[in-house]
């Protein structure tokens, strides 16, 4: 699996020396928080243009806010290469996707865990990303909702059917044993925060996340 390395709970007064400290992770997960779509507020556009001079690491952008339509520019203009909207945010989600696509940025969609995974089902064969969000959006720390699993397997059963590759990512309550549950569902991307960056040797941990 690929292990998208959100640093929402590094310490951010020594940003540079804790994004170093993923450094093997091949994403970097930016999780995007306007106060609205969710109840926190993270940072903007402007934090993708400070990482972007020390990393090299593809960059994994979850937009977390309302009228993604209005932002994913600003973002795309700074460095992104994964831009993930909220179903529950775009009013049109096919043009949002083709908006990202013409800018020749992988387009991704994620649901709450209250949303019924088939709400996607029209957009599937437009998307390079799914995302599946294991916890309530706007805080790290929490425990990983079960009934993730099943929505993971109906999207690789899609998978299949429309014979199309997406990626399909799971973020929140990501440990050493919930990074095997989702995998052997059918998970390509495991996005971990907390349970990282609260323990030392966090390249070792991402190598033994990756091959669980």
């Amino acid at each position: 699996m690929i292990c998208s390395t959100s640093f929402l709970s590094s310490d951010f007064s020594r940003l540079r020396e804790e994004i170093l400290s993923v450094n093997r992770a091949k994403w970097l997960h930016f999780d995007v928080m306007d106060g609205k779509f969710v109840e926190n507020v993270t940072y903007n556009h402007l934090m993708l243009r400070e990482i972007k001079k020390y990393s090299e690491q593809f960059f994994d952008v979850h937009l977390m806010i309302v009228k993604p339509e209005k932002y994913v520019d600003k973002y795309i203009n700074e460095g992104a290469n994964l831009i993930t909207f909220h179903l529950e945010a775009s009013k049109d989600p096919l043009k949002l996707i083709s908006k990202i696509k013409a800018r020749n940025v992988l387009a991704g969609i994620s649901i709450k865990p209250n949303t019924e995974v088939e709400d996607l089902l029209d957009f599937l064969p437009y998307l390079d990303l799914v995302l599946i969000m294991s916890v309530e959006p706007g805080k790290g720390g929490q425990k990983f909702i079960s009934n993730s699993l099943g929505k993971i397997e109906y999207l690789l059963k899609k998978k299949k059917e429309l014979n199309h590759e997406f990626f399909i990512e799971v973020d929140g309550g990501i440990n050493f044993e919930t990074a095997k549950t989702v995998r052997e569902a059918g998970c390509d991307v495991i996005v971990v925060g907390s349970f990282l960056f609260n323990k030392p040797n966090r390249n070792k941990l991402i190598e033994e996340l990756e091959n669980v």
